[in-house]
């Protein structure tokens, strides 16, 4: 019996063989075959690897099928692989209430897989039958590795298999078409280029990152799930979900030449039928990856790790922002309101069951959603874990997915639903504020089951000015934090733990106060919503100031960097491209640079701040590709292939195609 401890390989990997198990069914020689990777393994005791049932450990975990049977007799066959640690071990198979004992027998190796007839029964009444593989006794080794089971007769002539809805089932998209990926070399003269003549080593790490991205980029192999083109976190065989999420904040700047949004179809094509999507996927097999507290495979509670950040719906409505390509939306609305639905569920972390335990804190008064530090990609952030806990980021990217998919919903025209969505978001917001908003402290704190605040003060508290949750003055009490250079204002900007707790640590120590991209991206667009731009642009040019100095020893970038040194943090992964170029390309382009674009709309926002020559060229932003030029004290000039609106200082330009100046004077700069 191969090791438990093997990746778990979902019948997601392989949902196209569905087919060819329906064809089955209907066999010249009246023989329904009933392959594994179409049975329900019920229970947490076996998994599905390479077609197959696999790591069964458990007798009570039990393998089924539904069909459609004649009456008649049936012949029952089952096909098994063992070794000698296996043979001897019992089970039976029931059918229409009668149950055919079978003994496993050693067939050299748990891969050399044998045809065992178990005899025959008589199916009385033609009908919908459930078959059931059921484990008796086992020893010390697995139960069996099952293949399949046939059933061959009169009572198979006309049968048919009732296939479960697949995984996937809720998005269009089924199979890879095979698309070339392109090369960094070949398309770099067609990115956006900023321009910055003062900062000549922002755009050499400004490439770099590109440079990463696109040799990142990958396709699936051969018998994978996957369906899309993709591009990688590059340092696993797997795909992840916040990661991917987080990645395209930048390439969305690239979307021309790679759309790399699609590379979050390979996450909805694997969509369990309950609406649960997994943080992590095996490229190759497309198999949930099941991590428990131990970082194994084996620990039957793993599941609950398996829930990332929601944030698909941001990622999406984002890529629109700058691509105004809304083509998508009607295909991953149901993918996203089936996903909320699941997560909307009462969830317990004892519960093993995934598919019917959400993210819901279940029989608390605050009603919040809860994580798991390893689950939300925080690994060693102190977060409050017990049962019933509420955490101030989780809630807040719930509120997040409401309002995005509320704007999904208004851009397809579906009103009413974008409305419910709104309410949605409105009432956990006030939820949130109610249990987690301390007023001494000025800050927002995860609470417990009982709504006790869990007081540490985490990167995870800033949460709520992105998601628009905290008042005005909420956000002002929060921004005094980020100032506070005894807390979040640090050498090296912002760390994920503030300086004055305990468990901080100078080298980082992950999430013990490391820099990381995802939570300083998230921090500087909620200063950006709130208003307080001058100081979103001050952190983003002493953030990208601190990386450069790491960029300049070694002359690449890292996952995540050290608060009170110019250093990679400890530990860090290098060259990682990955969500690190959220910083050099998106807040370099949207914060240092000034440019936010609004592709559906052919409008460029230009916040002029830059007292100095500044620009970018090949800005792409729906149909527009344009360039656009500030001298540094009044002189606009453009060039693009289509006319645009451009705004600045609340004021609309109409520009006009080919190449065009305007006088805009620096209200103030630096």
């Amino acid at each position: 019996m191969k090791s438990a401890n093997r990746q778990h390989k979902t019948t997601a990997a392989l949902k196209l063989l569905f087919l060819l198990a329906a064809a089955s069914a209907h066999t010249a020689s009246a023989e329904l075959v009933l392959s594994a990777f179409t049975g329900k393994i019920d229970g947490n005791g076996a998994r599905l690897d390479k077609r197959l049932v696999q790591h069964w450990d458990d007798v009570a975990t039990t393998v089924s099928w539904q069909a459609e049977l004649a009456a008649g007799e049936l012949e029952v066959v089952v096909s098994q692989a063992a070794e000698a640690g296996s043979a001897g071990n019992l089970y039976e198979v029931e059918i229409a209430g009668t149950k055919l004992p079978g003994t496993v027998r050693d067939t050299g190796s748990y891969e050399n897989y044998q045809e065992v007839t178990l005899g025959t029964i008589r199916v009385a009444t033609a009908g919908k039958q459930r078959i059931i593989v059921r484990p008796l006794k086992k020893g010390d080794r697995g139960v069996m590795n099952l293949r399949s089971v046939l059933l061959r007769g009169p009572a198979s002539e006309g049968a048919h298999q009732i296939l479960p809805p697949q995984p996937g089932c809720y998005f269009p998209k089924k199979a890879y078409v095979p698309e070339a990926l392109p090369v960094f070399s070949q398309v770099k003269d067609r990115l956006p280029e900023p321009i910055l003549p003062s900062h000549p080593e922002w755009q050499a790490m400004y490439w770099k990152c590109w440079e990463l991205a696109f040799s990142h980029l990958r396709a699936p192999q051969p018998g994978s799930p996957l369906v899309s083109n993709w591009l990688d976190e590059a340092f696993s065989p797997n795909i992840f979900q916040w990661d991917t999420c987080f990645m395209m904040m930048f390439a969305r700047y690239g979307h021309a030449e790679f759309p790399a949004i699609q590379s979050l179809d390979n996450f909805y094509a694997l969509q369990r039928p309950s609406g649960f999507i997994c943080r992590e996927y095996d490229e190759a097999g497309g198999g949930e990856i099941h991590f428990g507290h131990d970082g194994g495979l084996n620990d039957p509670t793993g599941w609950k790790n398996t829930i990332n950040p929601p944030i698909f719906a941001w990622a999406e409505t984002e890529n629109y922002k700058v691509t105004g390509d809304k083509s998508r939306f009607a295909a991953i609305l149901p993918v996203l309101e089936k996903y909320v639905e699941w997560l909307n569920r009462d969830g317990d972390p004892g519960d093993l069951d995934v598919d019917r335990s959400g993210r819901k804190s279940k029989g608390t008064p605050h009603g919040l959603y809860w994580n798991t530090p390893l689950g939300s990609g925080l690994d060693n952030t102190p977060k409050p874990t017990e049962n019933g806990c509420g955490w101030v980021d989780m809630s807040c990217q719930m509120v997040m997915q409401y309002n995005d998919i509320a704007t999904i919903a208004r851009e397809l025209g579906q009103l009413e639903k974008a409305k419910a969505a709104l309410a949605e978001a409105k009432a956990i917001s006030d939820r949130i504020n109610r249990w987690c908003w301390d007023e001494k402290d000025g800050f927002y704190y995860d609470v417990d089951a009982a709504g006790k605040k869990f007081r540490k003060k985490t990167a995870c508290g800033f949460w709520p000015m992105i998601a628009g949750v905290a008042s005005k003055q909420q956000a002002a009490r929060l921004v005094e934090h980020l100032k506070d250079p005894k807390e979040f204002n640090r050498p090296f900007l912002f760390p994920t733990l503030s300086a004055d707790e305990k468990e901080y640590r100078a080298d980082g120590g992950y999430w013990l106060g490391g820099v990381w991209a995802p939570s300083n991206y998230v921090i500087i667009k909620g200063l950006e919503r709130y208003g307080h731009e001058a100081f979103a642009a001050e952190a983003t040019e002493k953030y990208l100031a601190a990386m450069n100095e790491v960029f300049k020893k070694t002359g690449t970038v890292w996952e995540n960097y050290a608060p009170e040194s110019m250093n990679p943090g400890n530990p860090a992964r290098g060259d990682f491209v990955g969500w690190t170029g959220c910083g050099p390309i998106a807040l370099y382009i949207e914060n240092v640079l000034g440019f936010r674009p609004d592709g559906a709309r052919r409008t460029l926002h230009w916040n002029l701040r830059l007292a100095e020559p500044h620009g970018i060229k090949r800005l792409r932003f729906g149909s527009v590709s344009a360039d656009l030029f500030h001298d540094g004290k009044e002189t606009v000039t453009t060039r693009s292939n289509e006319p645009f609106t451009l705004t600045e200082g609340g004021k609309n330009h109409a520009i006009p195609a080919g190449e065009h100046t305007l006088r805009i004077p620096l209200a103030g700069g630096r």
